[in-house]
């Protein structure tokens, strides 16, 4: 007899149970919504069937039974001619932003719109008075304040780099049997010495400037000003107006920012603007109408894709997003099942290999320069041979644009085009009368984007200031660690780049990093890892073209473990207080290595398709140097390495939102769509059923 009424429950058989919790996609919300969402429209298919039998009529046309597939929602768009696939594009934005640009438009277009990603704030001060009005590049100054000779106002360390690459570059081009003149360095510093600006009156300048006017009455005078009308305001215009830009080395620009809600608004000021006015969507009543593809980075951060998901849905209220990585897109965008894909654009480079539509996740890298940096040093050594516009400052903003442009009329890595050639620009400054300059070039236009295979030239010192001091690392909700992607790929380029002694350091030394001041690029270059993989790749074939036993037969998760001696696993609080920095060649073999996992078919493959798109990579005889210098570093896959540019004449730097235009039309991509409900319901869990890759 039972001492009490309460049931009582038996032991669990530990040998034999079983449960289905979680095991069945009906148990999902975001699985369970796509079944009910496929069978109320079979079931509409099959009531519309239904309906048009029962009216059919004798005589009348034929009625046709056309089987949709499941996945097809597109019909004809109302008042716009549009079929199948046009007419869904026709209501999906493409947004890939950038450091520098942002490209947005509809899926049915053609070619993207670029917009300058910044926006002008009414502020007391612009960029350029920041810091005392010191200028960028930064010049020494002696005690008076007054600047050093050009020679000296970079440093020594700037000094005797520039002039090792120098030499370096005239004994190349003589082992080429190019002509190097003894004297074209002396020749070119007198002429820019000598040379006086020309002043041409406004009403005779052609090309004349028209400079966004601002109201002199602060009430009338506009709140923000973005894309190319930002870059037009004059410095010196009354209100003052700052320039922000939300987004630098591809990370959060937490240093112009002193509270991260101001951050994340204007990344949403700058992406509205862009709808409203190159889109021409003003109203916001009908973004609900609109789905959006938005392209991430490779190695992004959890609280960029969090935070961007939030403001697409809430803020901007689209039907529906899905996410899809850069170079995945740039697949699909030049048509590639697999290649190696480098994506150099303005402030930071990617590089990830793809093998039948997914990116290789150790293969990822994230390297912090670009074409900006290019354009940097090619002032500062334009100044170190006496440029004559000494008071160039990047900090202004016609400066800055005129300095683009002259990287761009100049800039070159064919060694043919190294001799002492003459040039002109004409300066354009609000207020002021038109100057033309002359001056003349020797070896800058090619060491300038040189630094893309020495990175070191760099100005690198400053790229981690006041890195974290807003947005924390993204943790585990359990254990608390940091769950940000990385790869094995990117923790080799850290350990190369990392000091070596890291446990004899201080409290307070470099291990310190979070102001930025700290950590630098070492200009003395560090052993490379490649080295010793290179010599294993090519002793681990025999004649035969067969590969020899490895040790280990099982690759372990992580990739390569080891490379040269150095663990795959590093201090999590490394990651950002080291900037990832190395030489452009050494990078995507790197990448590629640990890709292929030293399978001797896949490195083949990679290396014959190597992929180069972005802005920064726009720079006469760039493909045939990087080639060059890939096929020095691996003499034994000489006949493999092959550089390859978009094909059928696409323009490199929108191929990744070409491909994220094709990737929002595809049939099949209905799985990787998040609507509100789901979002509402499940917030940020629901991208790990979302995602095409592992969240």
């Amino acid at each position: 007899m039972d001492l009490t009424t309460w049931p009582q429950v038996n032991m669990i058989n530990q040998k034999n149970y079983y449960t289905e919790y979680l095991k069945r996609d009906d148990q999902i919300l975001p699985l369970r919504l796509q079944q009910e969402e496929r069978r109320n429209r079979m079931t509409t298919n099959a009531k519309d069937r239904d309906r048009a039998l029962a009216q059919f009529r004798p005589g009348e046309a034929p009625f046709q039974d056309i089987e949709l597939d499941l996945d097809d929602e597109v019909g004809m768009d109302e008042g716009s001619g549009l079929m199948g696939q046009d007419a869904l594009g026709a209501k999906i934005i493409v947004i890939h932003p950038g450091s520098q640009n942002l490209r947005i438009g509809l899926a049915s277009d053609a070619l993207p719109k670029t917009v300058p990603m910044v926006v002008a704030r009414s502020w007391t001060t612009n960029e350029s008075e920041e810091d005392g009005g010191e200028p960028r590049p930064k010049r020494l100054k002696v005690d008076n304040g007054k600047p050093l000779e050009p020679e000296k106002m970079f440093g020594e360390e700037f000094a005797s780099q520039y002039a090792a690459m120098c030499t370096e570059l005239k004994v190349h081009m003589r082992s080429h049997k190019r002509r190097v003149l003894p004297n074209s360095k002396e020749l070119i510093v007198n002429y820019n010495k000598r040379t006086p600006p020309e002043t041409i009156s406004e009403h005779n300048d052609p090309h004349r400037i028209d400079w966004t006017e601002i109201p002199s009455d602060h009430r009338k005078a506009p709140a923000f000003v973005t894309g190319k009308d930002a870059l037009r305001i004059p410095d010196f215009s009354n209100p003052r107006y700052k320039l922000f830009w939300p987004l630098r080395q591809g990370w959060y620009n937490e240093h112009d920012y002193d509270q991260k809600r101001i951050l994340y608004d204007d990344i949403a000021v700058i992406i509205e603007e862009a709808i409203k006015t190159q889109l021409n969507i003003f109203r916001k009543k009908d973004w609900p109408q609109y789905g959006c593809v938005f392209i991430l980075p490779d190695l992004y951060e959890r609280q960029y894709v969090t935070q961007i998901l939030d403001m697409l849905l809430r803020d901007f209220g689209f039907s529906r997003v899905c996410f899809i990585q850069e170079s995945l897109a740039a697949t699909f965008g030049a048509g590639y099942t697999s290649a190696c894909v480098v994506d150099i654009g303005a402030q930071k480079t990617s590089i990830c290999c793809v093998e039948e539509g997914m990116c290789m996740e150790n293969s990822r890298i994230n390297l912090k320069f670009g074409g900006a940096d290019v354009t940097e040093t090619f002032i500062r050594m334009m100044l170190f041979d006496h440029f004559p516009y000494a008071e160039i400052n990047l900090n202004r903003r016609y400066d800055f644009l005129l300095a683009e442009e002259i990287k761009i009329k100049f800039c070159t890595l064919n060694e043919g085009d190294v001799s002492p050639q003459p040039g002109d620009f004409h300066l354009r400054a609000p207020g002021q009368a038109t100057r033309k300059y002359l001056f003349k070039t020797y070896d800058e236009i090619l060491l300038a984007p040189h630094g893309y295979f020495q990175p070191s030239i760099f100005h690198n010192s400053l790229k981690l200031q006041d890195r974290r001091k807003l947005i924390s690392r993204s943790r585990d909700l359990y254990d608390g660690s940091p769950n940000d992607p990385v790869s094995a790929a990117q923790t080799a380029i850290i350990a190369m780049t990392a000091p070596p002694p890291l446990n004899n350091q201080t409290s307070n030394g470099h291990g310190d990093g979070a102001d930025g001041m700290a950590i630098s690029t070492p200009v003395r270059q560090l052993p490379n890892p490649l080295q010793k993989l290179s010599e294993q790749e090519r002793n681990s074939h025999s004649a035969f073209g067969s590969p020899a036993p490895d040790d280990d037969d099982t690759p372990g998760p992580q990739g390569d473990g080891e490379v040269n001696g150095t663990k795959n696993e590093l201090d999590p609080s490394l990651r950002d207080d080291v900037l990832p920095i190395a030489a452009l060649d050494t990078a995507i073999l790197t990448s590629i290595i640990h890709g292929a996992r030293n399978d001797d078919r896949k490195t083949r493959d990679f290396l014959g398709g190597i992929m180069v798109i972005g802005g920064g990579s726009q720079i006469p005889g760039f493909y045939t140097y990087l080639e060059e210098r890939l096929k020095e570093s691996r003499p034994g896959f000489v006949k493999d390495i092959m550089i390859g540019t978009p094909p059928r004449e696409l323009d490199p730097q929108g191929v990744v939102w070409k491909g994220g235009s094709v990737f929002g039309k595809l049939r099949q991509t209905n799985d990787s769509w998040i609507n509100k409900q789901e979002h509402d319901r499940l917030g940020a869990r629901v991208l790990a059923y979302k995602l095409m890759w592992a969240w």
